[in-house]
């Protein structure tokens, strides 16, 4: 699509891309390019990035993809993805302080190294810091509520804010956070353990997951949340859509709460598809799912 002109964008220390491809961060591999793609060089110029930027410029923040949609047509105005400056992990006694764009496996081989347990649940989830925040990401019986002490996020005016417990108001894949918030950092706590012990057992989550997950494949992840009281993979399969296909897309034989990207698949393709499921769904059980990927930009 051709997008519209933008006003003139603050002067930054980090980088501008004009028209920069998004496909390469998403797990899906496929979807359009971002109008503008900044990457702030800290949490200071993107602090100053928010506080001057035109305000009818749209933003839309990325981690890296892996449980993220990017539509074909791409995401108008400024795409803000935090450079490896919010990469920082550090383990001091039981806390962890960790950068928003930190990888959650690197959050826990850091723990793990540091005899920290409470983390092990985080190595099983393919995506950073920022995002584990901002949906409370959870597996194998544990959430980032469990461990969270403090967030600090910036907002939409470049205002700083320090978050605590009780300001995140933690639910099930989800937060009551502000949508213009971006977390920069954050600290987390866990218990003294062996390493040995925490290791084996992120070692046993691991092999589970690659068992009944299709880890290998390009995939965003659970494709729609747990209704209450129900397992989304199991609604799916009841209503027989195990495999079913629309173009270059399918549902994971595997584990049917899964989309896969079968190779040449569009994100219209992948959508269509998650559609369909749903409909299905509802029409066999009368249960609506929601999405748990976050789906952006224009078809």
């Amino acid at each position: 699509m051709a997008f519209s002109p933008l006003p003139k964008l603050p002067d930054v220390r980090g980088s501008y891309t004009l028209e920069a491809p998004l496909a390469p961060f998403v797990w899906f591999r496929t979807g359009g390019p971002a109008q503008v793609l900044f990457r702030p060089a800290d949490a200071d110029d993107l602090a100053y990035f928010l506080k001057n930027r035109p305000a009818e410029v749209p933003l839309t923040v990325i981690g890296v993809g892996s449980n993220l949609l990017i539509r074909d047509g791409g995401v108008a105005g400024v795409v803000i993805r935090l450079s490896s400056a919010f990469g920082r992990v550090v383990c001091e006694g039981t806390r962890i302080h960790a950068g928003a764009a930190a990888l959650d496996s690197a959050v826990a081989k850091v723990a793990a190294a540091g005899g920290v347990a409470g983390f092990e649940f985080l190595r099983g989830i393919p995506g950073t810091v920022g995002g584990a925040l901002r949906m409370n990401a959870g597996c194998y019986g544990s959430e980032v509520k469990d461990v969270f002490v403090s967030a600090t996020a910036i907002d939409g005016r470049g205002e700083r804010h320090e978050l605590s417990p009780t300001d995140m108001a933690f639910a099930y894949r989800r937060t009551d956070v502000p949508e213009d918030y971006l977390f920069v950092e954050a600290v987390f706590e866990g218990k003294p353990d062996d390493q040995a012990s925490i290791q084996a057992r992120m070692d046993e989550m691991m092999k589970n997951r690659e068992t009944v997950q299709p880890v290998h494949s390009r995939t965003g992840g659970s494709t729609f949340k747990n209704p209450e009281g129900h397992q989304a993979w199991k609604l799916i399969d009841e209503a027989g859509c195990r495999g079913m296909k629309v173009g270059g897309a399918s549902v994971s034989n595997l584990h049917c709460n899964f989309l896969i990207n079968d190779g040449g698949a569009t994100a219209s393709d992948i959508e269509a598809l998650g559609e369909q499921v749903r409909a299905k769904v509802k029409e066999k059980s009368g249960i609506v799912l929601e999405w748990e990927i976050k789906r952006v930009g224009v078809a």
